[in-house]
Parts: structure tokens; sequence; C-alpha cells
């Protein structure tokens, strides 16, 4: 008689694929303890891949006492682009002064204080300008005549999870991307844990502690998975963006202090472009199809237009895209605070009762690496693990572009790094050699290896994507569909409005398997 096959076993499995679920991942495999992690879509699918783009303390947070968040999130801006120079940039903000605001000399202040909660090495301090005579002052109306500039950092957000998902891996990790979490029992010592891949077929795992990181379906997994009662309420924001034609030929990106009391960026993107947002509503909606409104297009349209010269209508937005942030409320009555006000700290809930289960509530994506050192520091104990934290010190894949070590030159120097990829691979065209730069950091040797000339790179699967680097994105980065590649992995999709992408898609179809449950 055949025995039944032994349910695989980890340490440590995570639910959800953002940026904490796989921060929390890649801080526990390089403790050594065993990771599977499911994601039920693509990394980076939902709220992970529609932020503002930003690395930053959060200035508008001051304005809500939020020092110790502001403090914490100025300390990670500085850890987090030296580990990861290639994707996360500096950027200067201007933020033009218009009637109705503060006093100069109450945002002056302010300002003082955002450059000295913490230590700062990287970044320039604020400054006051006079509009009339500065660069940024050219797109905007006459009337906004002074003003003051600050920096903060900008950030490539998907790539961001997916480079901590590929270092969770390269410590031994198993993701599981298009795997769901269907249901999970608790035992004294382990959870029972079922799996579904995209095709219907299950697995079951056995796992010593949980960690509950789905973001907006924080408390639905809570209650309806591990059948276990709330601790937290939840309030669902909807940030919605909106991008158009680039307003502006200069590095600067702008914060608007609106009259109505809320914060609006525009921001230099994909080259050629301008990033504007966003909105705070609250959200009630399916998790899963979650989309700009015309009332916000407009809104957005008429606050850009308040400030730039050049008027902006809904005619003119190219692109548009939203998520869902879930924000942690201390009341349970929706819509007493206005969803500006609400914390973007988090919040972690660890419960042994029985075998552990860490919740992870709210949070923002400067300060995740944190958050996944103090869940680590409180289960890790649990699993008899003592290996000391690590990440502060280390480098994403890619950012070692100047050895093992995080450093000051690898974010201040990026443009000689640039210029080396380029020379180095003189038969790239120098703007795709700057992507593969900014996209793959160091790790573009290996996309490179054993390339040569732009025939070896294979065909063009749409413009600006050769088979080279989708196979690369498919072997190395979990990627599957069309929009895994053009609006996860790269922003190529921006570029290729109305192309036809079914050549990418049959390739895809030829050489993306389906997904093998892994032996553990």
């Amino acid at each position: 008689m055949k025995s039944m096959p032994a349910i695989p076993e980890v340490d440590v499995l995570v639910i959800g694929g953002g940026i904490n679920g796989t921060g929390i991942a890649r801080d526990a495999a390089g403790r050594g303890l065993s990771v599977l992690l499911c994601e039920k879509d693509d990394l980076a699918s939902h709220t992970s891949s529609a932020s503002t783009k930003l690395i930053h303390g959060g200035l508008r947070y001051l304005e809500y006492y939020e020092f110790g968040l502001v403090r914490k999130a100025l300390q990670e801006r500085e850890v987090l682009m030296r580990s990861a120079p290639h994707i996360i940039s500096p950027l200067r903000f201007v933020m033009p002064h218009d009637k109705g605001q503060r006093p100069a000399w109450m945002i002056r202040a302010g300002l003082f204080l955002y450059d000295h909660l913490a230590k700062r090495e990287l970044l320039p301090g604020a400054e006051s300008i006079n509009l009339q005579k500065h660069i940024a002052g050219q797109p905007l109306l006459a009337d906004f005549r002074r003003g003051f500039a600050y920096s903060d950092g900008w950030v490539n957000d998907a790539r961001l999870v997916v480079l901590n998902a590929m270092q969770a891996a390269e410590k031994g990790a198993t993701i599981m991307t298009r795997t769901r979490c269907v249901s999970a029992r608790r035992q004294a010592e382990h959870w029972l844990v079922q799996l579904q891949k995209a095709d219907g077929s299950m697995m079951m795992v056995q796992s010593r502690s949980l960690v509950n990181a789905s973001g907006p379906w924080a408390i639905n997994t809570l209650q309806q998975v591990l059948h276990q009662g709330a601790v937290q309420h939840l309030r669902l924001i909807k940030g919605s963006h909106i991008v158009v034609q680039r307003l502006f030929h200069h590095p600067y990106a702008y914060i608007f202090q609106h009259p109505d009391g809320r914060i609006v960026f525009a921001i230099p993107y994909e080259q050629d472009f301008t990033l504007i947002g966003t909105t705070d509503l609250d959200y009630q909606g399916s998790l899963d199809e979650v989309a700009i409104s015309e009332a916000e297009v407009a809104y957005l349209c008429e606050l850009a237009s308040h400030y730039f010269t050049q008027a902006i209508s809904p005619a003119d937005v190219l692109w548009s895209y939203s998520g869902v942030r879930p924000l942690v409320e201390e009341t349970v009555e929706t819509g007493k605070e206005k969803a500006a006000a609400l914390t973007r700290d988090y919040r972690l809930e660890l419960d042994t009762a029985g075998a552990p289960v860490l919740n992870v509530f709210g949070g923002k994506i400067t300060t995740y690496r944190k958050l996944a050192e103090e869940a680590l520091s409180m289960l890790a104990p649990l699993l008899n693990n003592a290996n000391s934290a690590w990440t502060e010190h280390a480098c994403l894949p890619g950012g070692d572009i100047y050895g093992e070590s995080p450093e000051n030159r690898a974010v201040s120097e990026f443009h000689l790094f640039i210029h080396q990829c380029q020379q180095q691979y003189a038969w790239l065209p120098p703007h795709l050699a700057e992507r593969y730069a900014h996209a793959y950091g160091s790790r573009i040797h290996v996309l490179l290896k054993d390339k040569y000339s732009l025939a070896d790179m294979g065909e063009m699967l749409v413009p600006g994507l050769y088979v080279a680097e989708a196979a690369y994105l498919v072997t190395h980065e979990w990627a599957r569909t069309v929009d895994d590649i053009l609006w996860r992995r790269s922003r190529l999709g921006l570029h290729l409005l109305g192309e036809d992408t079914s050549h990418l898609q049959e390739w895809l179809d030829l050489h993306t398997a389906p997904i093998q449950l892994p032996v553990l």
C-alpha cells in the first residue's frame, strides 16, 4: 500500500506579493528561515504599483504632528537610495507659494524641520526661490512669484517590489505568483494552508507561521481565509493619478498645496510625460477593478490648470491609474476624519493563540523595509531563529554597482555608471543602454551576457523590447503576460499606447509554460 506524500513544510508563509509581503519574505529568507510567498495575481499588480512613485518623508504629515513617522521615513529614504540607486533617484521639488496658504515663515520652519528630523547625507536642503527667475517658474502662471525648493526621492515602485522578491528567491524563498491562498486552518504548531493555481490545481502546505500582508484585502484574508476576527479597522482610500504630455522641460517636480487642503504632485515621468496626482477618496467597490472616475480626472485637470500656464483638460489625459491604500483608522466611524489626515504609518498585530499569525495593516512604500525588519523581530524568536537584522546594509539586486555594500557614490555617481554601460555596450543605442542601467543596475551584465550586437538580442517584439529582455523578465522576474512586461517590469506600455502588442503575446504563449507548483 502506497503511503501518502508528506505535506511540504515551511517556516513562514506570506500571503501577498506587494511591497510589504516581498519585503518580509526577503528579510525572513535572509535570516535563514524557509519562506513561501503566494500572490493571487502578479507581483505589485495592485496598490504597490499605483503609488505616486516617491521615496519621501511625507512633508504634509508634519501638519498632523506625525513626527515619528516622518523621521522614520526620512531615515529610510537614505537607506533605500543607497540600496537601489538604479531605481531610486534624488528629485528636487518646487512648492509655489499660493494666496491663502500658511505664511511663508511657517512653511520655511516646516521645511527646516523636515531637513533636520533625521540625518541627511545624500540630498541638498530646502531653500526659498524666486519663481520669476528660477527655471521652475517658467511653466507656472505669473501669479506665482515665490516658492520653496526641497529634496526627496523618486522610485520605480513596481520594480522595487520585484527586486525584493528576487532577493528573497536568491536567498531560498519560493515565490508563487498567480497562486491564491484559499484557506488556512490553524493548529497548535502549524497552519495547514491550501493554495490554488490559476488553472485550478490545489496544493497543501504546512507553515510554522503565517504573515497576512495582503494590503487592502487584509481584513478579508483575516476573516474569510484565516477565520479570525479583525483586530484593526482599515479605511480603504482610493488614490488616482493622470499622465499627460510633458508640461515642462526641466528636472524639477512640483508639490501643490491646494487651497482645498489637498496635496498634489506634478512629476517628470518617463522622459516624455508628466504624472499628476493623487486624490484621496473613500472606496467601497471591487478591489480587483479599481479605476479613476470622471470627477477625479476633472479635479486633477482643474488643479493643474490652476498652476500651469498650459491648461489641462480631460481630453489631454493619455493614461491614468488608481490604487486602494489600506489606512489604519483609530475609530470605526468611517468618514469622521478626512482621508488626508489618516495616518500612513503601519500596525503589526501578532496573534500567538496557536501557531503564530502576523497581520500587517497600513504602511507606505518608503517604510516597507523597516516594517519588514520589525515584523521579523516579532516573528523570528517564535521560530527559534536568532539571526540578526541585515537588510539595512544590503543592496537590492542590481544596486551593487560599486560593490556589495550600499554607499553614497552609488547615488551621486550613478550617471557615471550609465556612461560606463554605454561605453561597454557601445553597440546598443545609448538611450536603450540608459534604460537598461536604470531598470537592472549591475544585472545589466546578466541581461547582456554573451551579447555583442543588436542581432544577438533577438527579434524586436514591440518597439523597444527585444527577445533577450523578454526572456530575462520571464526567467528571472516572474513575468507571464503582456501587462507584466509592459506596465510593471517596464513602463514601455506608456510609450506604446495604441501599438499592436499581439506579437509579444504570441511569443509569451510559446515561452511561458504553466507555472509548476514547487516541491519544497
